[in-house]
């Protein structure tokens, strides 16, 4: 067994059973990877939507495939020590068979984590039913605890970014999910104090994690500790911003013919001071 993954397997546990609460940001890259670790976060965590933005496909649609998904996380993984956990989609297919493959696969590439959802990526019918969506996640569990290193398993209930504002049901998923065994429970799109809360209340003890910066419930991560939240994690939020901050700059140039965005940015040898220690 790679003791190496053992370790970060056990940190990545840890960090989900220790009091209080801890931000798991979302790198697209190893250099993005190798930035977050250098500001001294403990654990990093894949996103779909970088991955497909920087391949330039859409999210969420099922263009971006399961292998270039573990080779991006294959790279994260070896650009810092941190354990990483993946964002795993729907396990790149229907049949829960396919989400214990992907769950086994992911620990081959070295991650110490990962997540199913049960969005299918098929935009007219973009979530599986109830009873199909606990088998996979079951199999993703069987999966994870065959593993010979302890692998922390998020089950996702997708609902509310799909148009689809049913808290009843989604927190009725994740309470199933729970039962199944899965790690922690995460459902993007929660944007009230009472939504977050009900949630935390209703899978206690498991852990919850939180999404932030998706522009709605722009909480500190002290009112979400004392909402009970463990784990907050930024989906394509830091992506966003660097993309963001390219497209205004490239506005600029184009529409005005200035350079001011130039101004105060992080310097080419702060940079290359970096990376240059963590090579």
């Amino acid at each position: 067994m790679n003791n190496q993954l053992l370790k970060k397997g056990e940190t990545l546990g840890e960090l989900h059973r220790r009091a209080g609460i801890f931000v798991i940001p979302n790198p697209w890259d190893a250099g993005s990877a190798k930035i977050l670790a250098h500001l001294g976060f403990e654990a990093l965590a894949t996103t779909s939507a970088g991955l497909a933005f920087s391949l330039g496909k859409p999210d969420g649609q099922g263009l971006v495939t399961r292998e270039e998904a573990l080779a991006n996380a294959r790279t994260i993984v070896e650009a810092s020590p941190l354990p990483v956990s993946a964002d795993l989609e729907n396990g790149y297919g229907d049949d829960p068979e396919v989400c214990a493959e992907t769950i086994r696969l992911a620990a081959e590439a070295g991650l110490a984590g990962g997540s199913i959802e049960d969005a299918t990526g098929k935009p007219s019918d973009p979530i599986y039913p109830f009873e199909r969506a606990v088998e996979r996640v079951k199999a993703a569990v069987a999966a994870a605890r065959a593993l010979s290193f302890p692998f922390t398993l998020t089950a996702r209930a997708e609902n509310l970014i799909y148009g689809r504002p049913d808290l009843k049901d989604t927190i009725r998923r994740l309470v199933a999910f729970a039962e199944a065994g899965a790690d922690v429970l995460f459902a993007p799109g929660l944007t009230t104090k009472e939504e977050i809360g009900a949630v935390v209340r209703a899978v206690a003890p498991k852990p919850v994690n939180v999404v932030m910066g998706l522009g709605k419930g722009n909480f500190s991560l002290d009112d979400l500790k004392a909402l009970g939240v463990r784990r907050v994690s930024l989906g394509s939020a830091l992506t966003r911003a660097a993309y963001g901050s390219f497209w205004r700059a490239a506005e600029e140039i184009r529409q005005h013919g200035t350079f001011e965005f130039a101004k105060g940015m992080v310097s080419y040898s702060e940079f290359n001071g970096l990376f240059a220690t963590q090579s």
